[in-house]
């Protein structure tokens, strides 16, 4: 059961929180820092002297993330092929005229470290991201390779996602795929410390933006639905965050692809407004006799907001949602530039998910289903 007032009381958070993820997510933007000197030392600006066929970018997990952000990132200004890859094997065309970059937090994800090796194997120019201490590492150093270091200490593949996007990021700059240097990701570090300090524990939850959407999620059927450059990858991140972390299983799209599949749910069960199908307002329902009435359904618009955007057929989705009854959320970045609004997306959204976990009484970090899970693999 989903208990707001939990999350206002900070020892509670604190006995449930044992993996300190609030910690790690407040200190993304101290991530993006590290991570520019990281990348400096390691000899990333070797990229500026190649001029690859193509791009793959290897990762999984809480990693895959960091995929879905560069080939985004990459996609307007791209005159060459650029995918992500979670499992193997790696595509055919993969060889030595070719980068292929692999992210992996603990640098031991066996997917992705297969992937680097057969890089390494066929020629491919290799950079890695992850432990210095590990499997990853040394791959990268067989193949004569740049490895950027993750020096972020007691965090997780999820909560560590800006100091593995940062070198993708600097990558893509650096071979000309992406606009996105070092002065934009100092912006983007400070944009991650704005909203770590809106979003800390201590701010009461009536005007705590995360602890405010991780309440309407839990009071909810959630569909998140995003807009702008990177839309798809903020509304995939925050559906894959509000499941692996909060527990609630979400389902997302992006516009403009994504607005039939999801105005076509407003006519549906979930839906409010009169007449709608298989919802009871009935005060003399009982539970147990006719079944637990389902939570309403929610839309959750990731928006853009900068001045360029077309905001006519948001404004149709919003529209059709209210007059459905449905719900909307908004959560709104105010910045001109995407790689800002992606960033304070993912940062308001991740901490949301966190909140929705600890509402609910759930350690953030840690799932006993998961550890099964990995028991299963072998991991």
């Amino acid at each position: 059961m989903f208990d707001e007032a939990r999350l206002d009381d900070e020892d509670a958070i604190a006995a449930l929180d044992h993996s300190l993820t609030l910690r790690a997510l407040a200190g993304a933007g101290a991530q993006v820092r590290i991570a520019l000197r990281a990348a400096e030392e390691a000899g990333l600006e070797r990229l500026r002297d190649i001029e690859p066929r193509g791009v793959v970018v290897a990762a999984a997990g809480g990693s895959a993330a960091v995929a879905d952000i560069f080939v985004a990132a990459a996609r307007p200004g791209a005159a060459l092929p650029v995918q992500s890859c979670a499992s193997g094997p790696l595509p055919g065309w993969v060889g030595a005229l070719d980068l292929v970059i692999a992210v992996s937090q603990s640098g031991r994800a066996a997917g992705t470290l297969s992937m680097a090796a057969e890089a390494a194997r066929r020629g491919a120019f290799v950079v890695t991201i992850g432990s210095a201490d590990s499997p990853l590492a040394e791959v990268s150093a067989r193949a004569r390779g740049v490895h950027v270091p993750i020096a972020v200490p007691d965090t997780s593949s999820r909560t560590s996602i800006w100091a593995q996007t940062t070198p993708a990021l600097l990558a893509a700059d650096a071979i000309g795929l992406a606009s996105v240097g070092r002065a934009s990701l100092l912006a983007v570090a400070d944009v991650l410390d704005d909203c770590a300090t809106a979003c800390r524990p201590s701010s009461e939850s009536f005007v705590n933006p995360a602890k405010v959407l991780a309440t309407e999620v839990a009071e909810s059927t959630p569909i998140v639905l995003g807009e702008g450059p990177f839309g798809s990858v903020t509304a995939r991140r925050a559906a894959s965050m509000f499941g692996r972390t909060g527990r609630v299983p979400v389902a997302f799209g992006s516009l403009p692809d994504g607005a039939s599949q999801i105005v076509a749910c407003f006519d549906g069960p979930l839906a409010g407004g009169e007449g709608r199908r298989g919802v009871t307002d009935d005060i003399f329902a009982d539970p147990f006799l006719d079944g637990p009435t389902r939570p309403p359904l929610r839309l959750i618009m990731l928006r853009d907001t900068s001045a360029g955007a077309d905001r006519q057929l948001t404004d149709t989705v919003v529209s059709v949602a209210e007059d459905a009854g449905v719900r909307v959320s908004f959560v709104e970045a105010p910045a001109t530039d995407p790689v800002l609004r992606l960033a304070h997306h993912v940062a308001l959204t991740d901490f949301a998910a966190t909140y929705l976990a600890l509402g609910q009484g759930y350690d953030p970090s840690t799932s006993p289903h998961v550890r099964l899970l990995r028991g299963a693999r072998g991991l």
